[in-house]
């Protein structure tokens, strides 16, 4: 196999380590040497040679090939039968409607949020259970990484630079979260719902902000819980930002079994958030910004979604507590999430 990329022979780990931390090519934690041999092992994994482009981004033009791409996997600590999943989620990063460009260099400071479905999940071990949106385990976490440093290093997104960021969250240095599809059932897994077969994995990407969680215990009423979610979405909507988009939420086992036994499916979750997600401009002037009310606008409505299908609807989380997560998206309609089929074309 030929490689492209320029080779740089270093005496010992330490030396790669500087290396690359001189170059600006690593988030600041260690990276794994990514010699022709590990390289060559992920592009064989996935069946690509090292010319494949899995991508061309939209605003720079800039392909990003399999080479590339594997080069940033390794640096990430993926192993090889990770590289599917980096590759899917790289090639749902270059979609134009996920604006990964205007995502990437906002100051809003949102992340790729990375949702994974289907049977990689276990064949990567992939846990979906306790701490889930925290990197519970060695693939989601270098998975989430090794998209991030091909942000960083492909596509010039370091802070300061392309990265605008007035703060940004954790998740710019991993995000990434595989759905609890046995433990969601009968819930339909996120990339069923969006068109990805049962039997196939998939990625869904995002432009998000950080996790809002929320906490409701103390009733076994779906509406209730939903009311919950929706109080926190429309906070999101008043503190942040007004304009509608791909919220998600992440629902624990504990308060999915109320919607289970009241016979709530994601879609009847979705339609409520839909219904009552709303705020009115002259909301505004309670939260601070009243130099955004006139008397021409207060009465108008917003909602935080564009129709139910917007409200990403995700199982995970640990067996015990009372907890679910809230996750905006980064500028409502601007950007849309993204899946892509895992080693499949579902459009061929």
């Amino acid at each position: 196999m030929l490689l492209a990329s320029r080779s740089v022979q270093l005496p010992d780990d330490d030396a790669v380590q500087q290396h690359f931390r001189e170059c600006g090519w690593t988030d600041g934690l260690p990276v794994v040497a990514p010699t022709p041999a590990r390289v060559e092992a992920m592009l064989a994994w996935a069946g690509f040679p090292p010319e494949h482009v899995i991508g061309v981004e939209a605003v720079k033009s800039r392909p990003l090939t399999a080479e590339k791409v594997a080069v940033n996997a390794v640096l990430a600590g993926c192993l090889p039968p990770d590289f599917g999943v980096v590759a899917a989620a790289v090639e749902a990063l270059c979609r134009p409607e996920l604006l990964v460009h205007g995502a990437t260099a906002s100051t809003g400071g949102c992340a790729i949020l990375l949702v994974v479905n289907g049977p990689v999940r276990r064949q990567l071990q992939m846990s979906s259970a306790c701490s889930a949106l925290a990197g519970p385990d060695r693939a989601t976490v270098c998975i989430g990484r090794a998209v991030r440093l091909v942000l960083r290093n492909l596509l010039d997104a370091r802070p300061g630079e392309l990265d605008r960021s007035t703060l940004g969250h954790p998740g710019k240095l991993s995000w990434c979260l595989a759905e609890d599809e046995e433990g969601g059932a009968p819930w339909l897994p996120l990339g069923v719902e969006r068109d990805v077969p049962a039997d196939v994995s998939s990625v869904t990407a995002f432009a998000a902000s950080g996790p809002r969680q929320i906490m409701n215990e103390w009733t076994t009423d779906p509406s209730e819980l939903a009311t919950t979610l929706v109080a926190e979405i429309k906070a999101t909507m008043l503190h942040y930002s007004i304009w509608p988009g791909n919220y998600a939420v992440v629902i624990p086992p504990q308060l999915r079994a109320v919607f289970h036994r009241a016979g709530w499916s994601k879609a009847d979750l979705r339609q409520f958030v839909y219904d009552n997600a709303v705020v009115r401009r002259a909301d505004w002037e309670r939260v601070g910004k009243a130099a955004v009310v006139n008397h021409r606008n207060r009465e108008d409505e917003h909602r935080a979604l564009p129709s139910p299908d917007h409200l990403l609807v995700i199982s995970a989380g640990g067996e015990a507590g009372g907890f679910a997560a809230v996750i905006p998206p980064w500028l409502g309609p601007k950007s849309a999430a993204v899946t892509t089929a895992i080693g499949a074309c579902i459009d061929c």
